[in-house]
């Protein structure tokens, strides 16, 4: 099953914030001026992923819509343009792998290899037992620490083949892995460790 398009899925008729969301929809709302409403699209959609079981169903952006002021439309083309907004049912895991140019020089085509040979789909599907969704998408911000890969709202980072797979090894016997780089790196400092700053503020 694709996780981008909205074709040939079930989409519910209808769609609510449910009372705690309703809350934090006022929250959201409150940081933004009144006649700038529409600002506040792109949290509310996320809210509402997060209350749909992590895809936005037509109902729920027309109903993001009708809080903000926006034709649906508008906010159709603001959920079909970022990938962090999944328009079809994905997986209980999300693996989006990067595969911008600082990825793709640091190894992303094994990255992805390993997650299709492991999970036995290409992107854009979901593995038979609804555990895992592949994507490939664009720059996920992490590129000095890359190859990476965001699963659901964790980043893996440095990752290879070996590593690659130990992930996915621990999300699939339901592990949480540790985030983050998966080489000895601190951080984001240097691979090969720090080269300034590194004498305790001394002159």
């Amino acid at each position: 099953m694709s996780a981008g398009g909205m074709d040939k899925v079930q989409q519910p008729e209808s769609f609510e914030f449910s009372a705690d969301n309703q809350a934090k929809v006022k929250e959201i709302l409150a940081k933004y001026p009144e006649d700038r409403a529409y600002s506040a699209v792109m949290p509310l959609l996320d809210l509402a992923q997060r209350q749909h079981d992590n895809w936005l169903p037509i109902a729920a952006m027309d109903h993001v819509a009708g809080i903000v002021g926006l034709a649906p439309i508008r906010v159709y083309e603001v959920a079909s343009f970022y990938t962090m907004y999944n328009r079809a049912p994905v997986g209980k895991h999300h693996v989006q792998v990067c595969t911008n140019i600082s990825c793709l020089l640091k190894g992303s085509d094994e990255v992805m290899h390993t997650c299709k040979k492991k999970l036995g789909v290409a992107p854009g599907e979901t593995t038979a037992d609804g555990q895992f969704t592949l994507s490939e998408v664009e720059c996920l911000g992490a590129c000095v620490n890359a190859p990476m890969m965001q699963v659901n709202d964790d980043y893996y980072e440095d990752l290879d083949a070996e590593s690659t797979e130990k992930v996915l090894n621990a999300l699939a016997k339901g592990e949480t892995p540790k985030p983050g780089p998966q080489s000895d790196r601190k951080g984001c400092e240097p691979a090969g460790g720090l080269t300034s700053l590194n004498e305790g503020g001394k002159s």
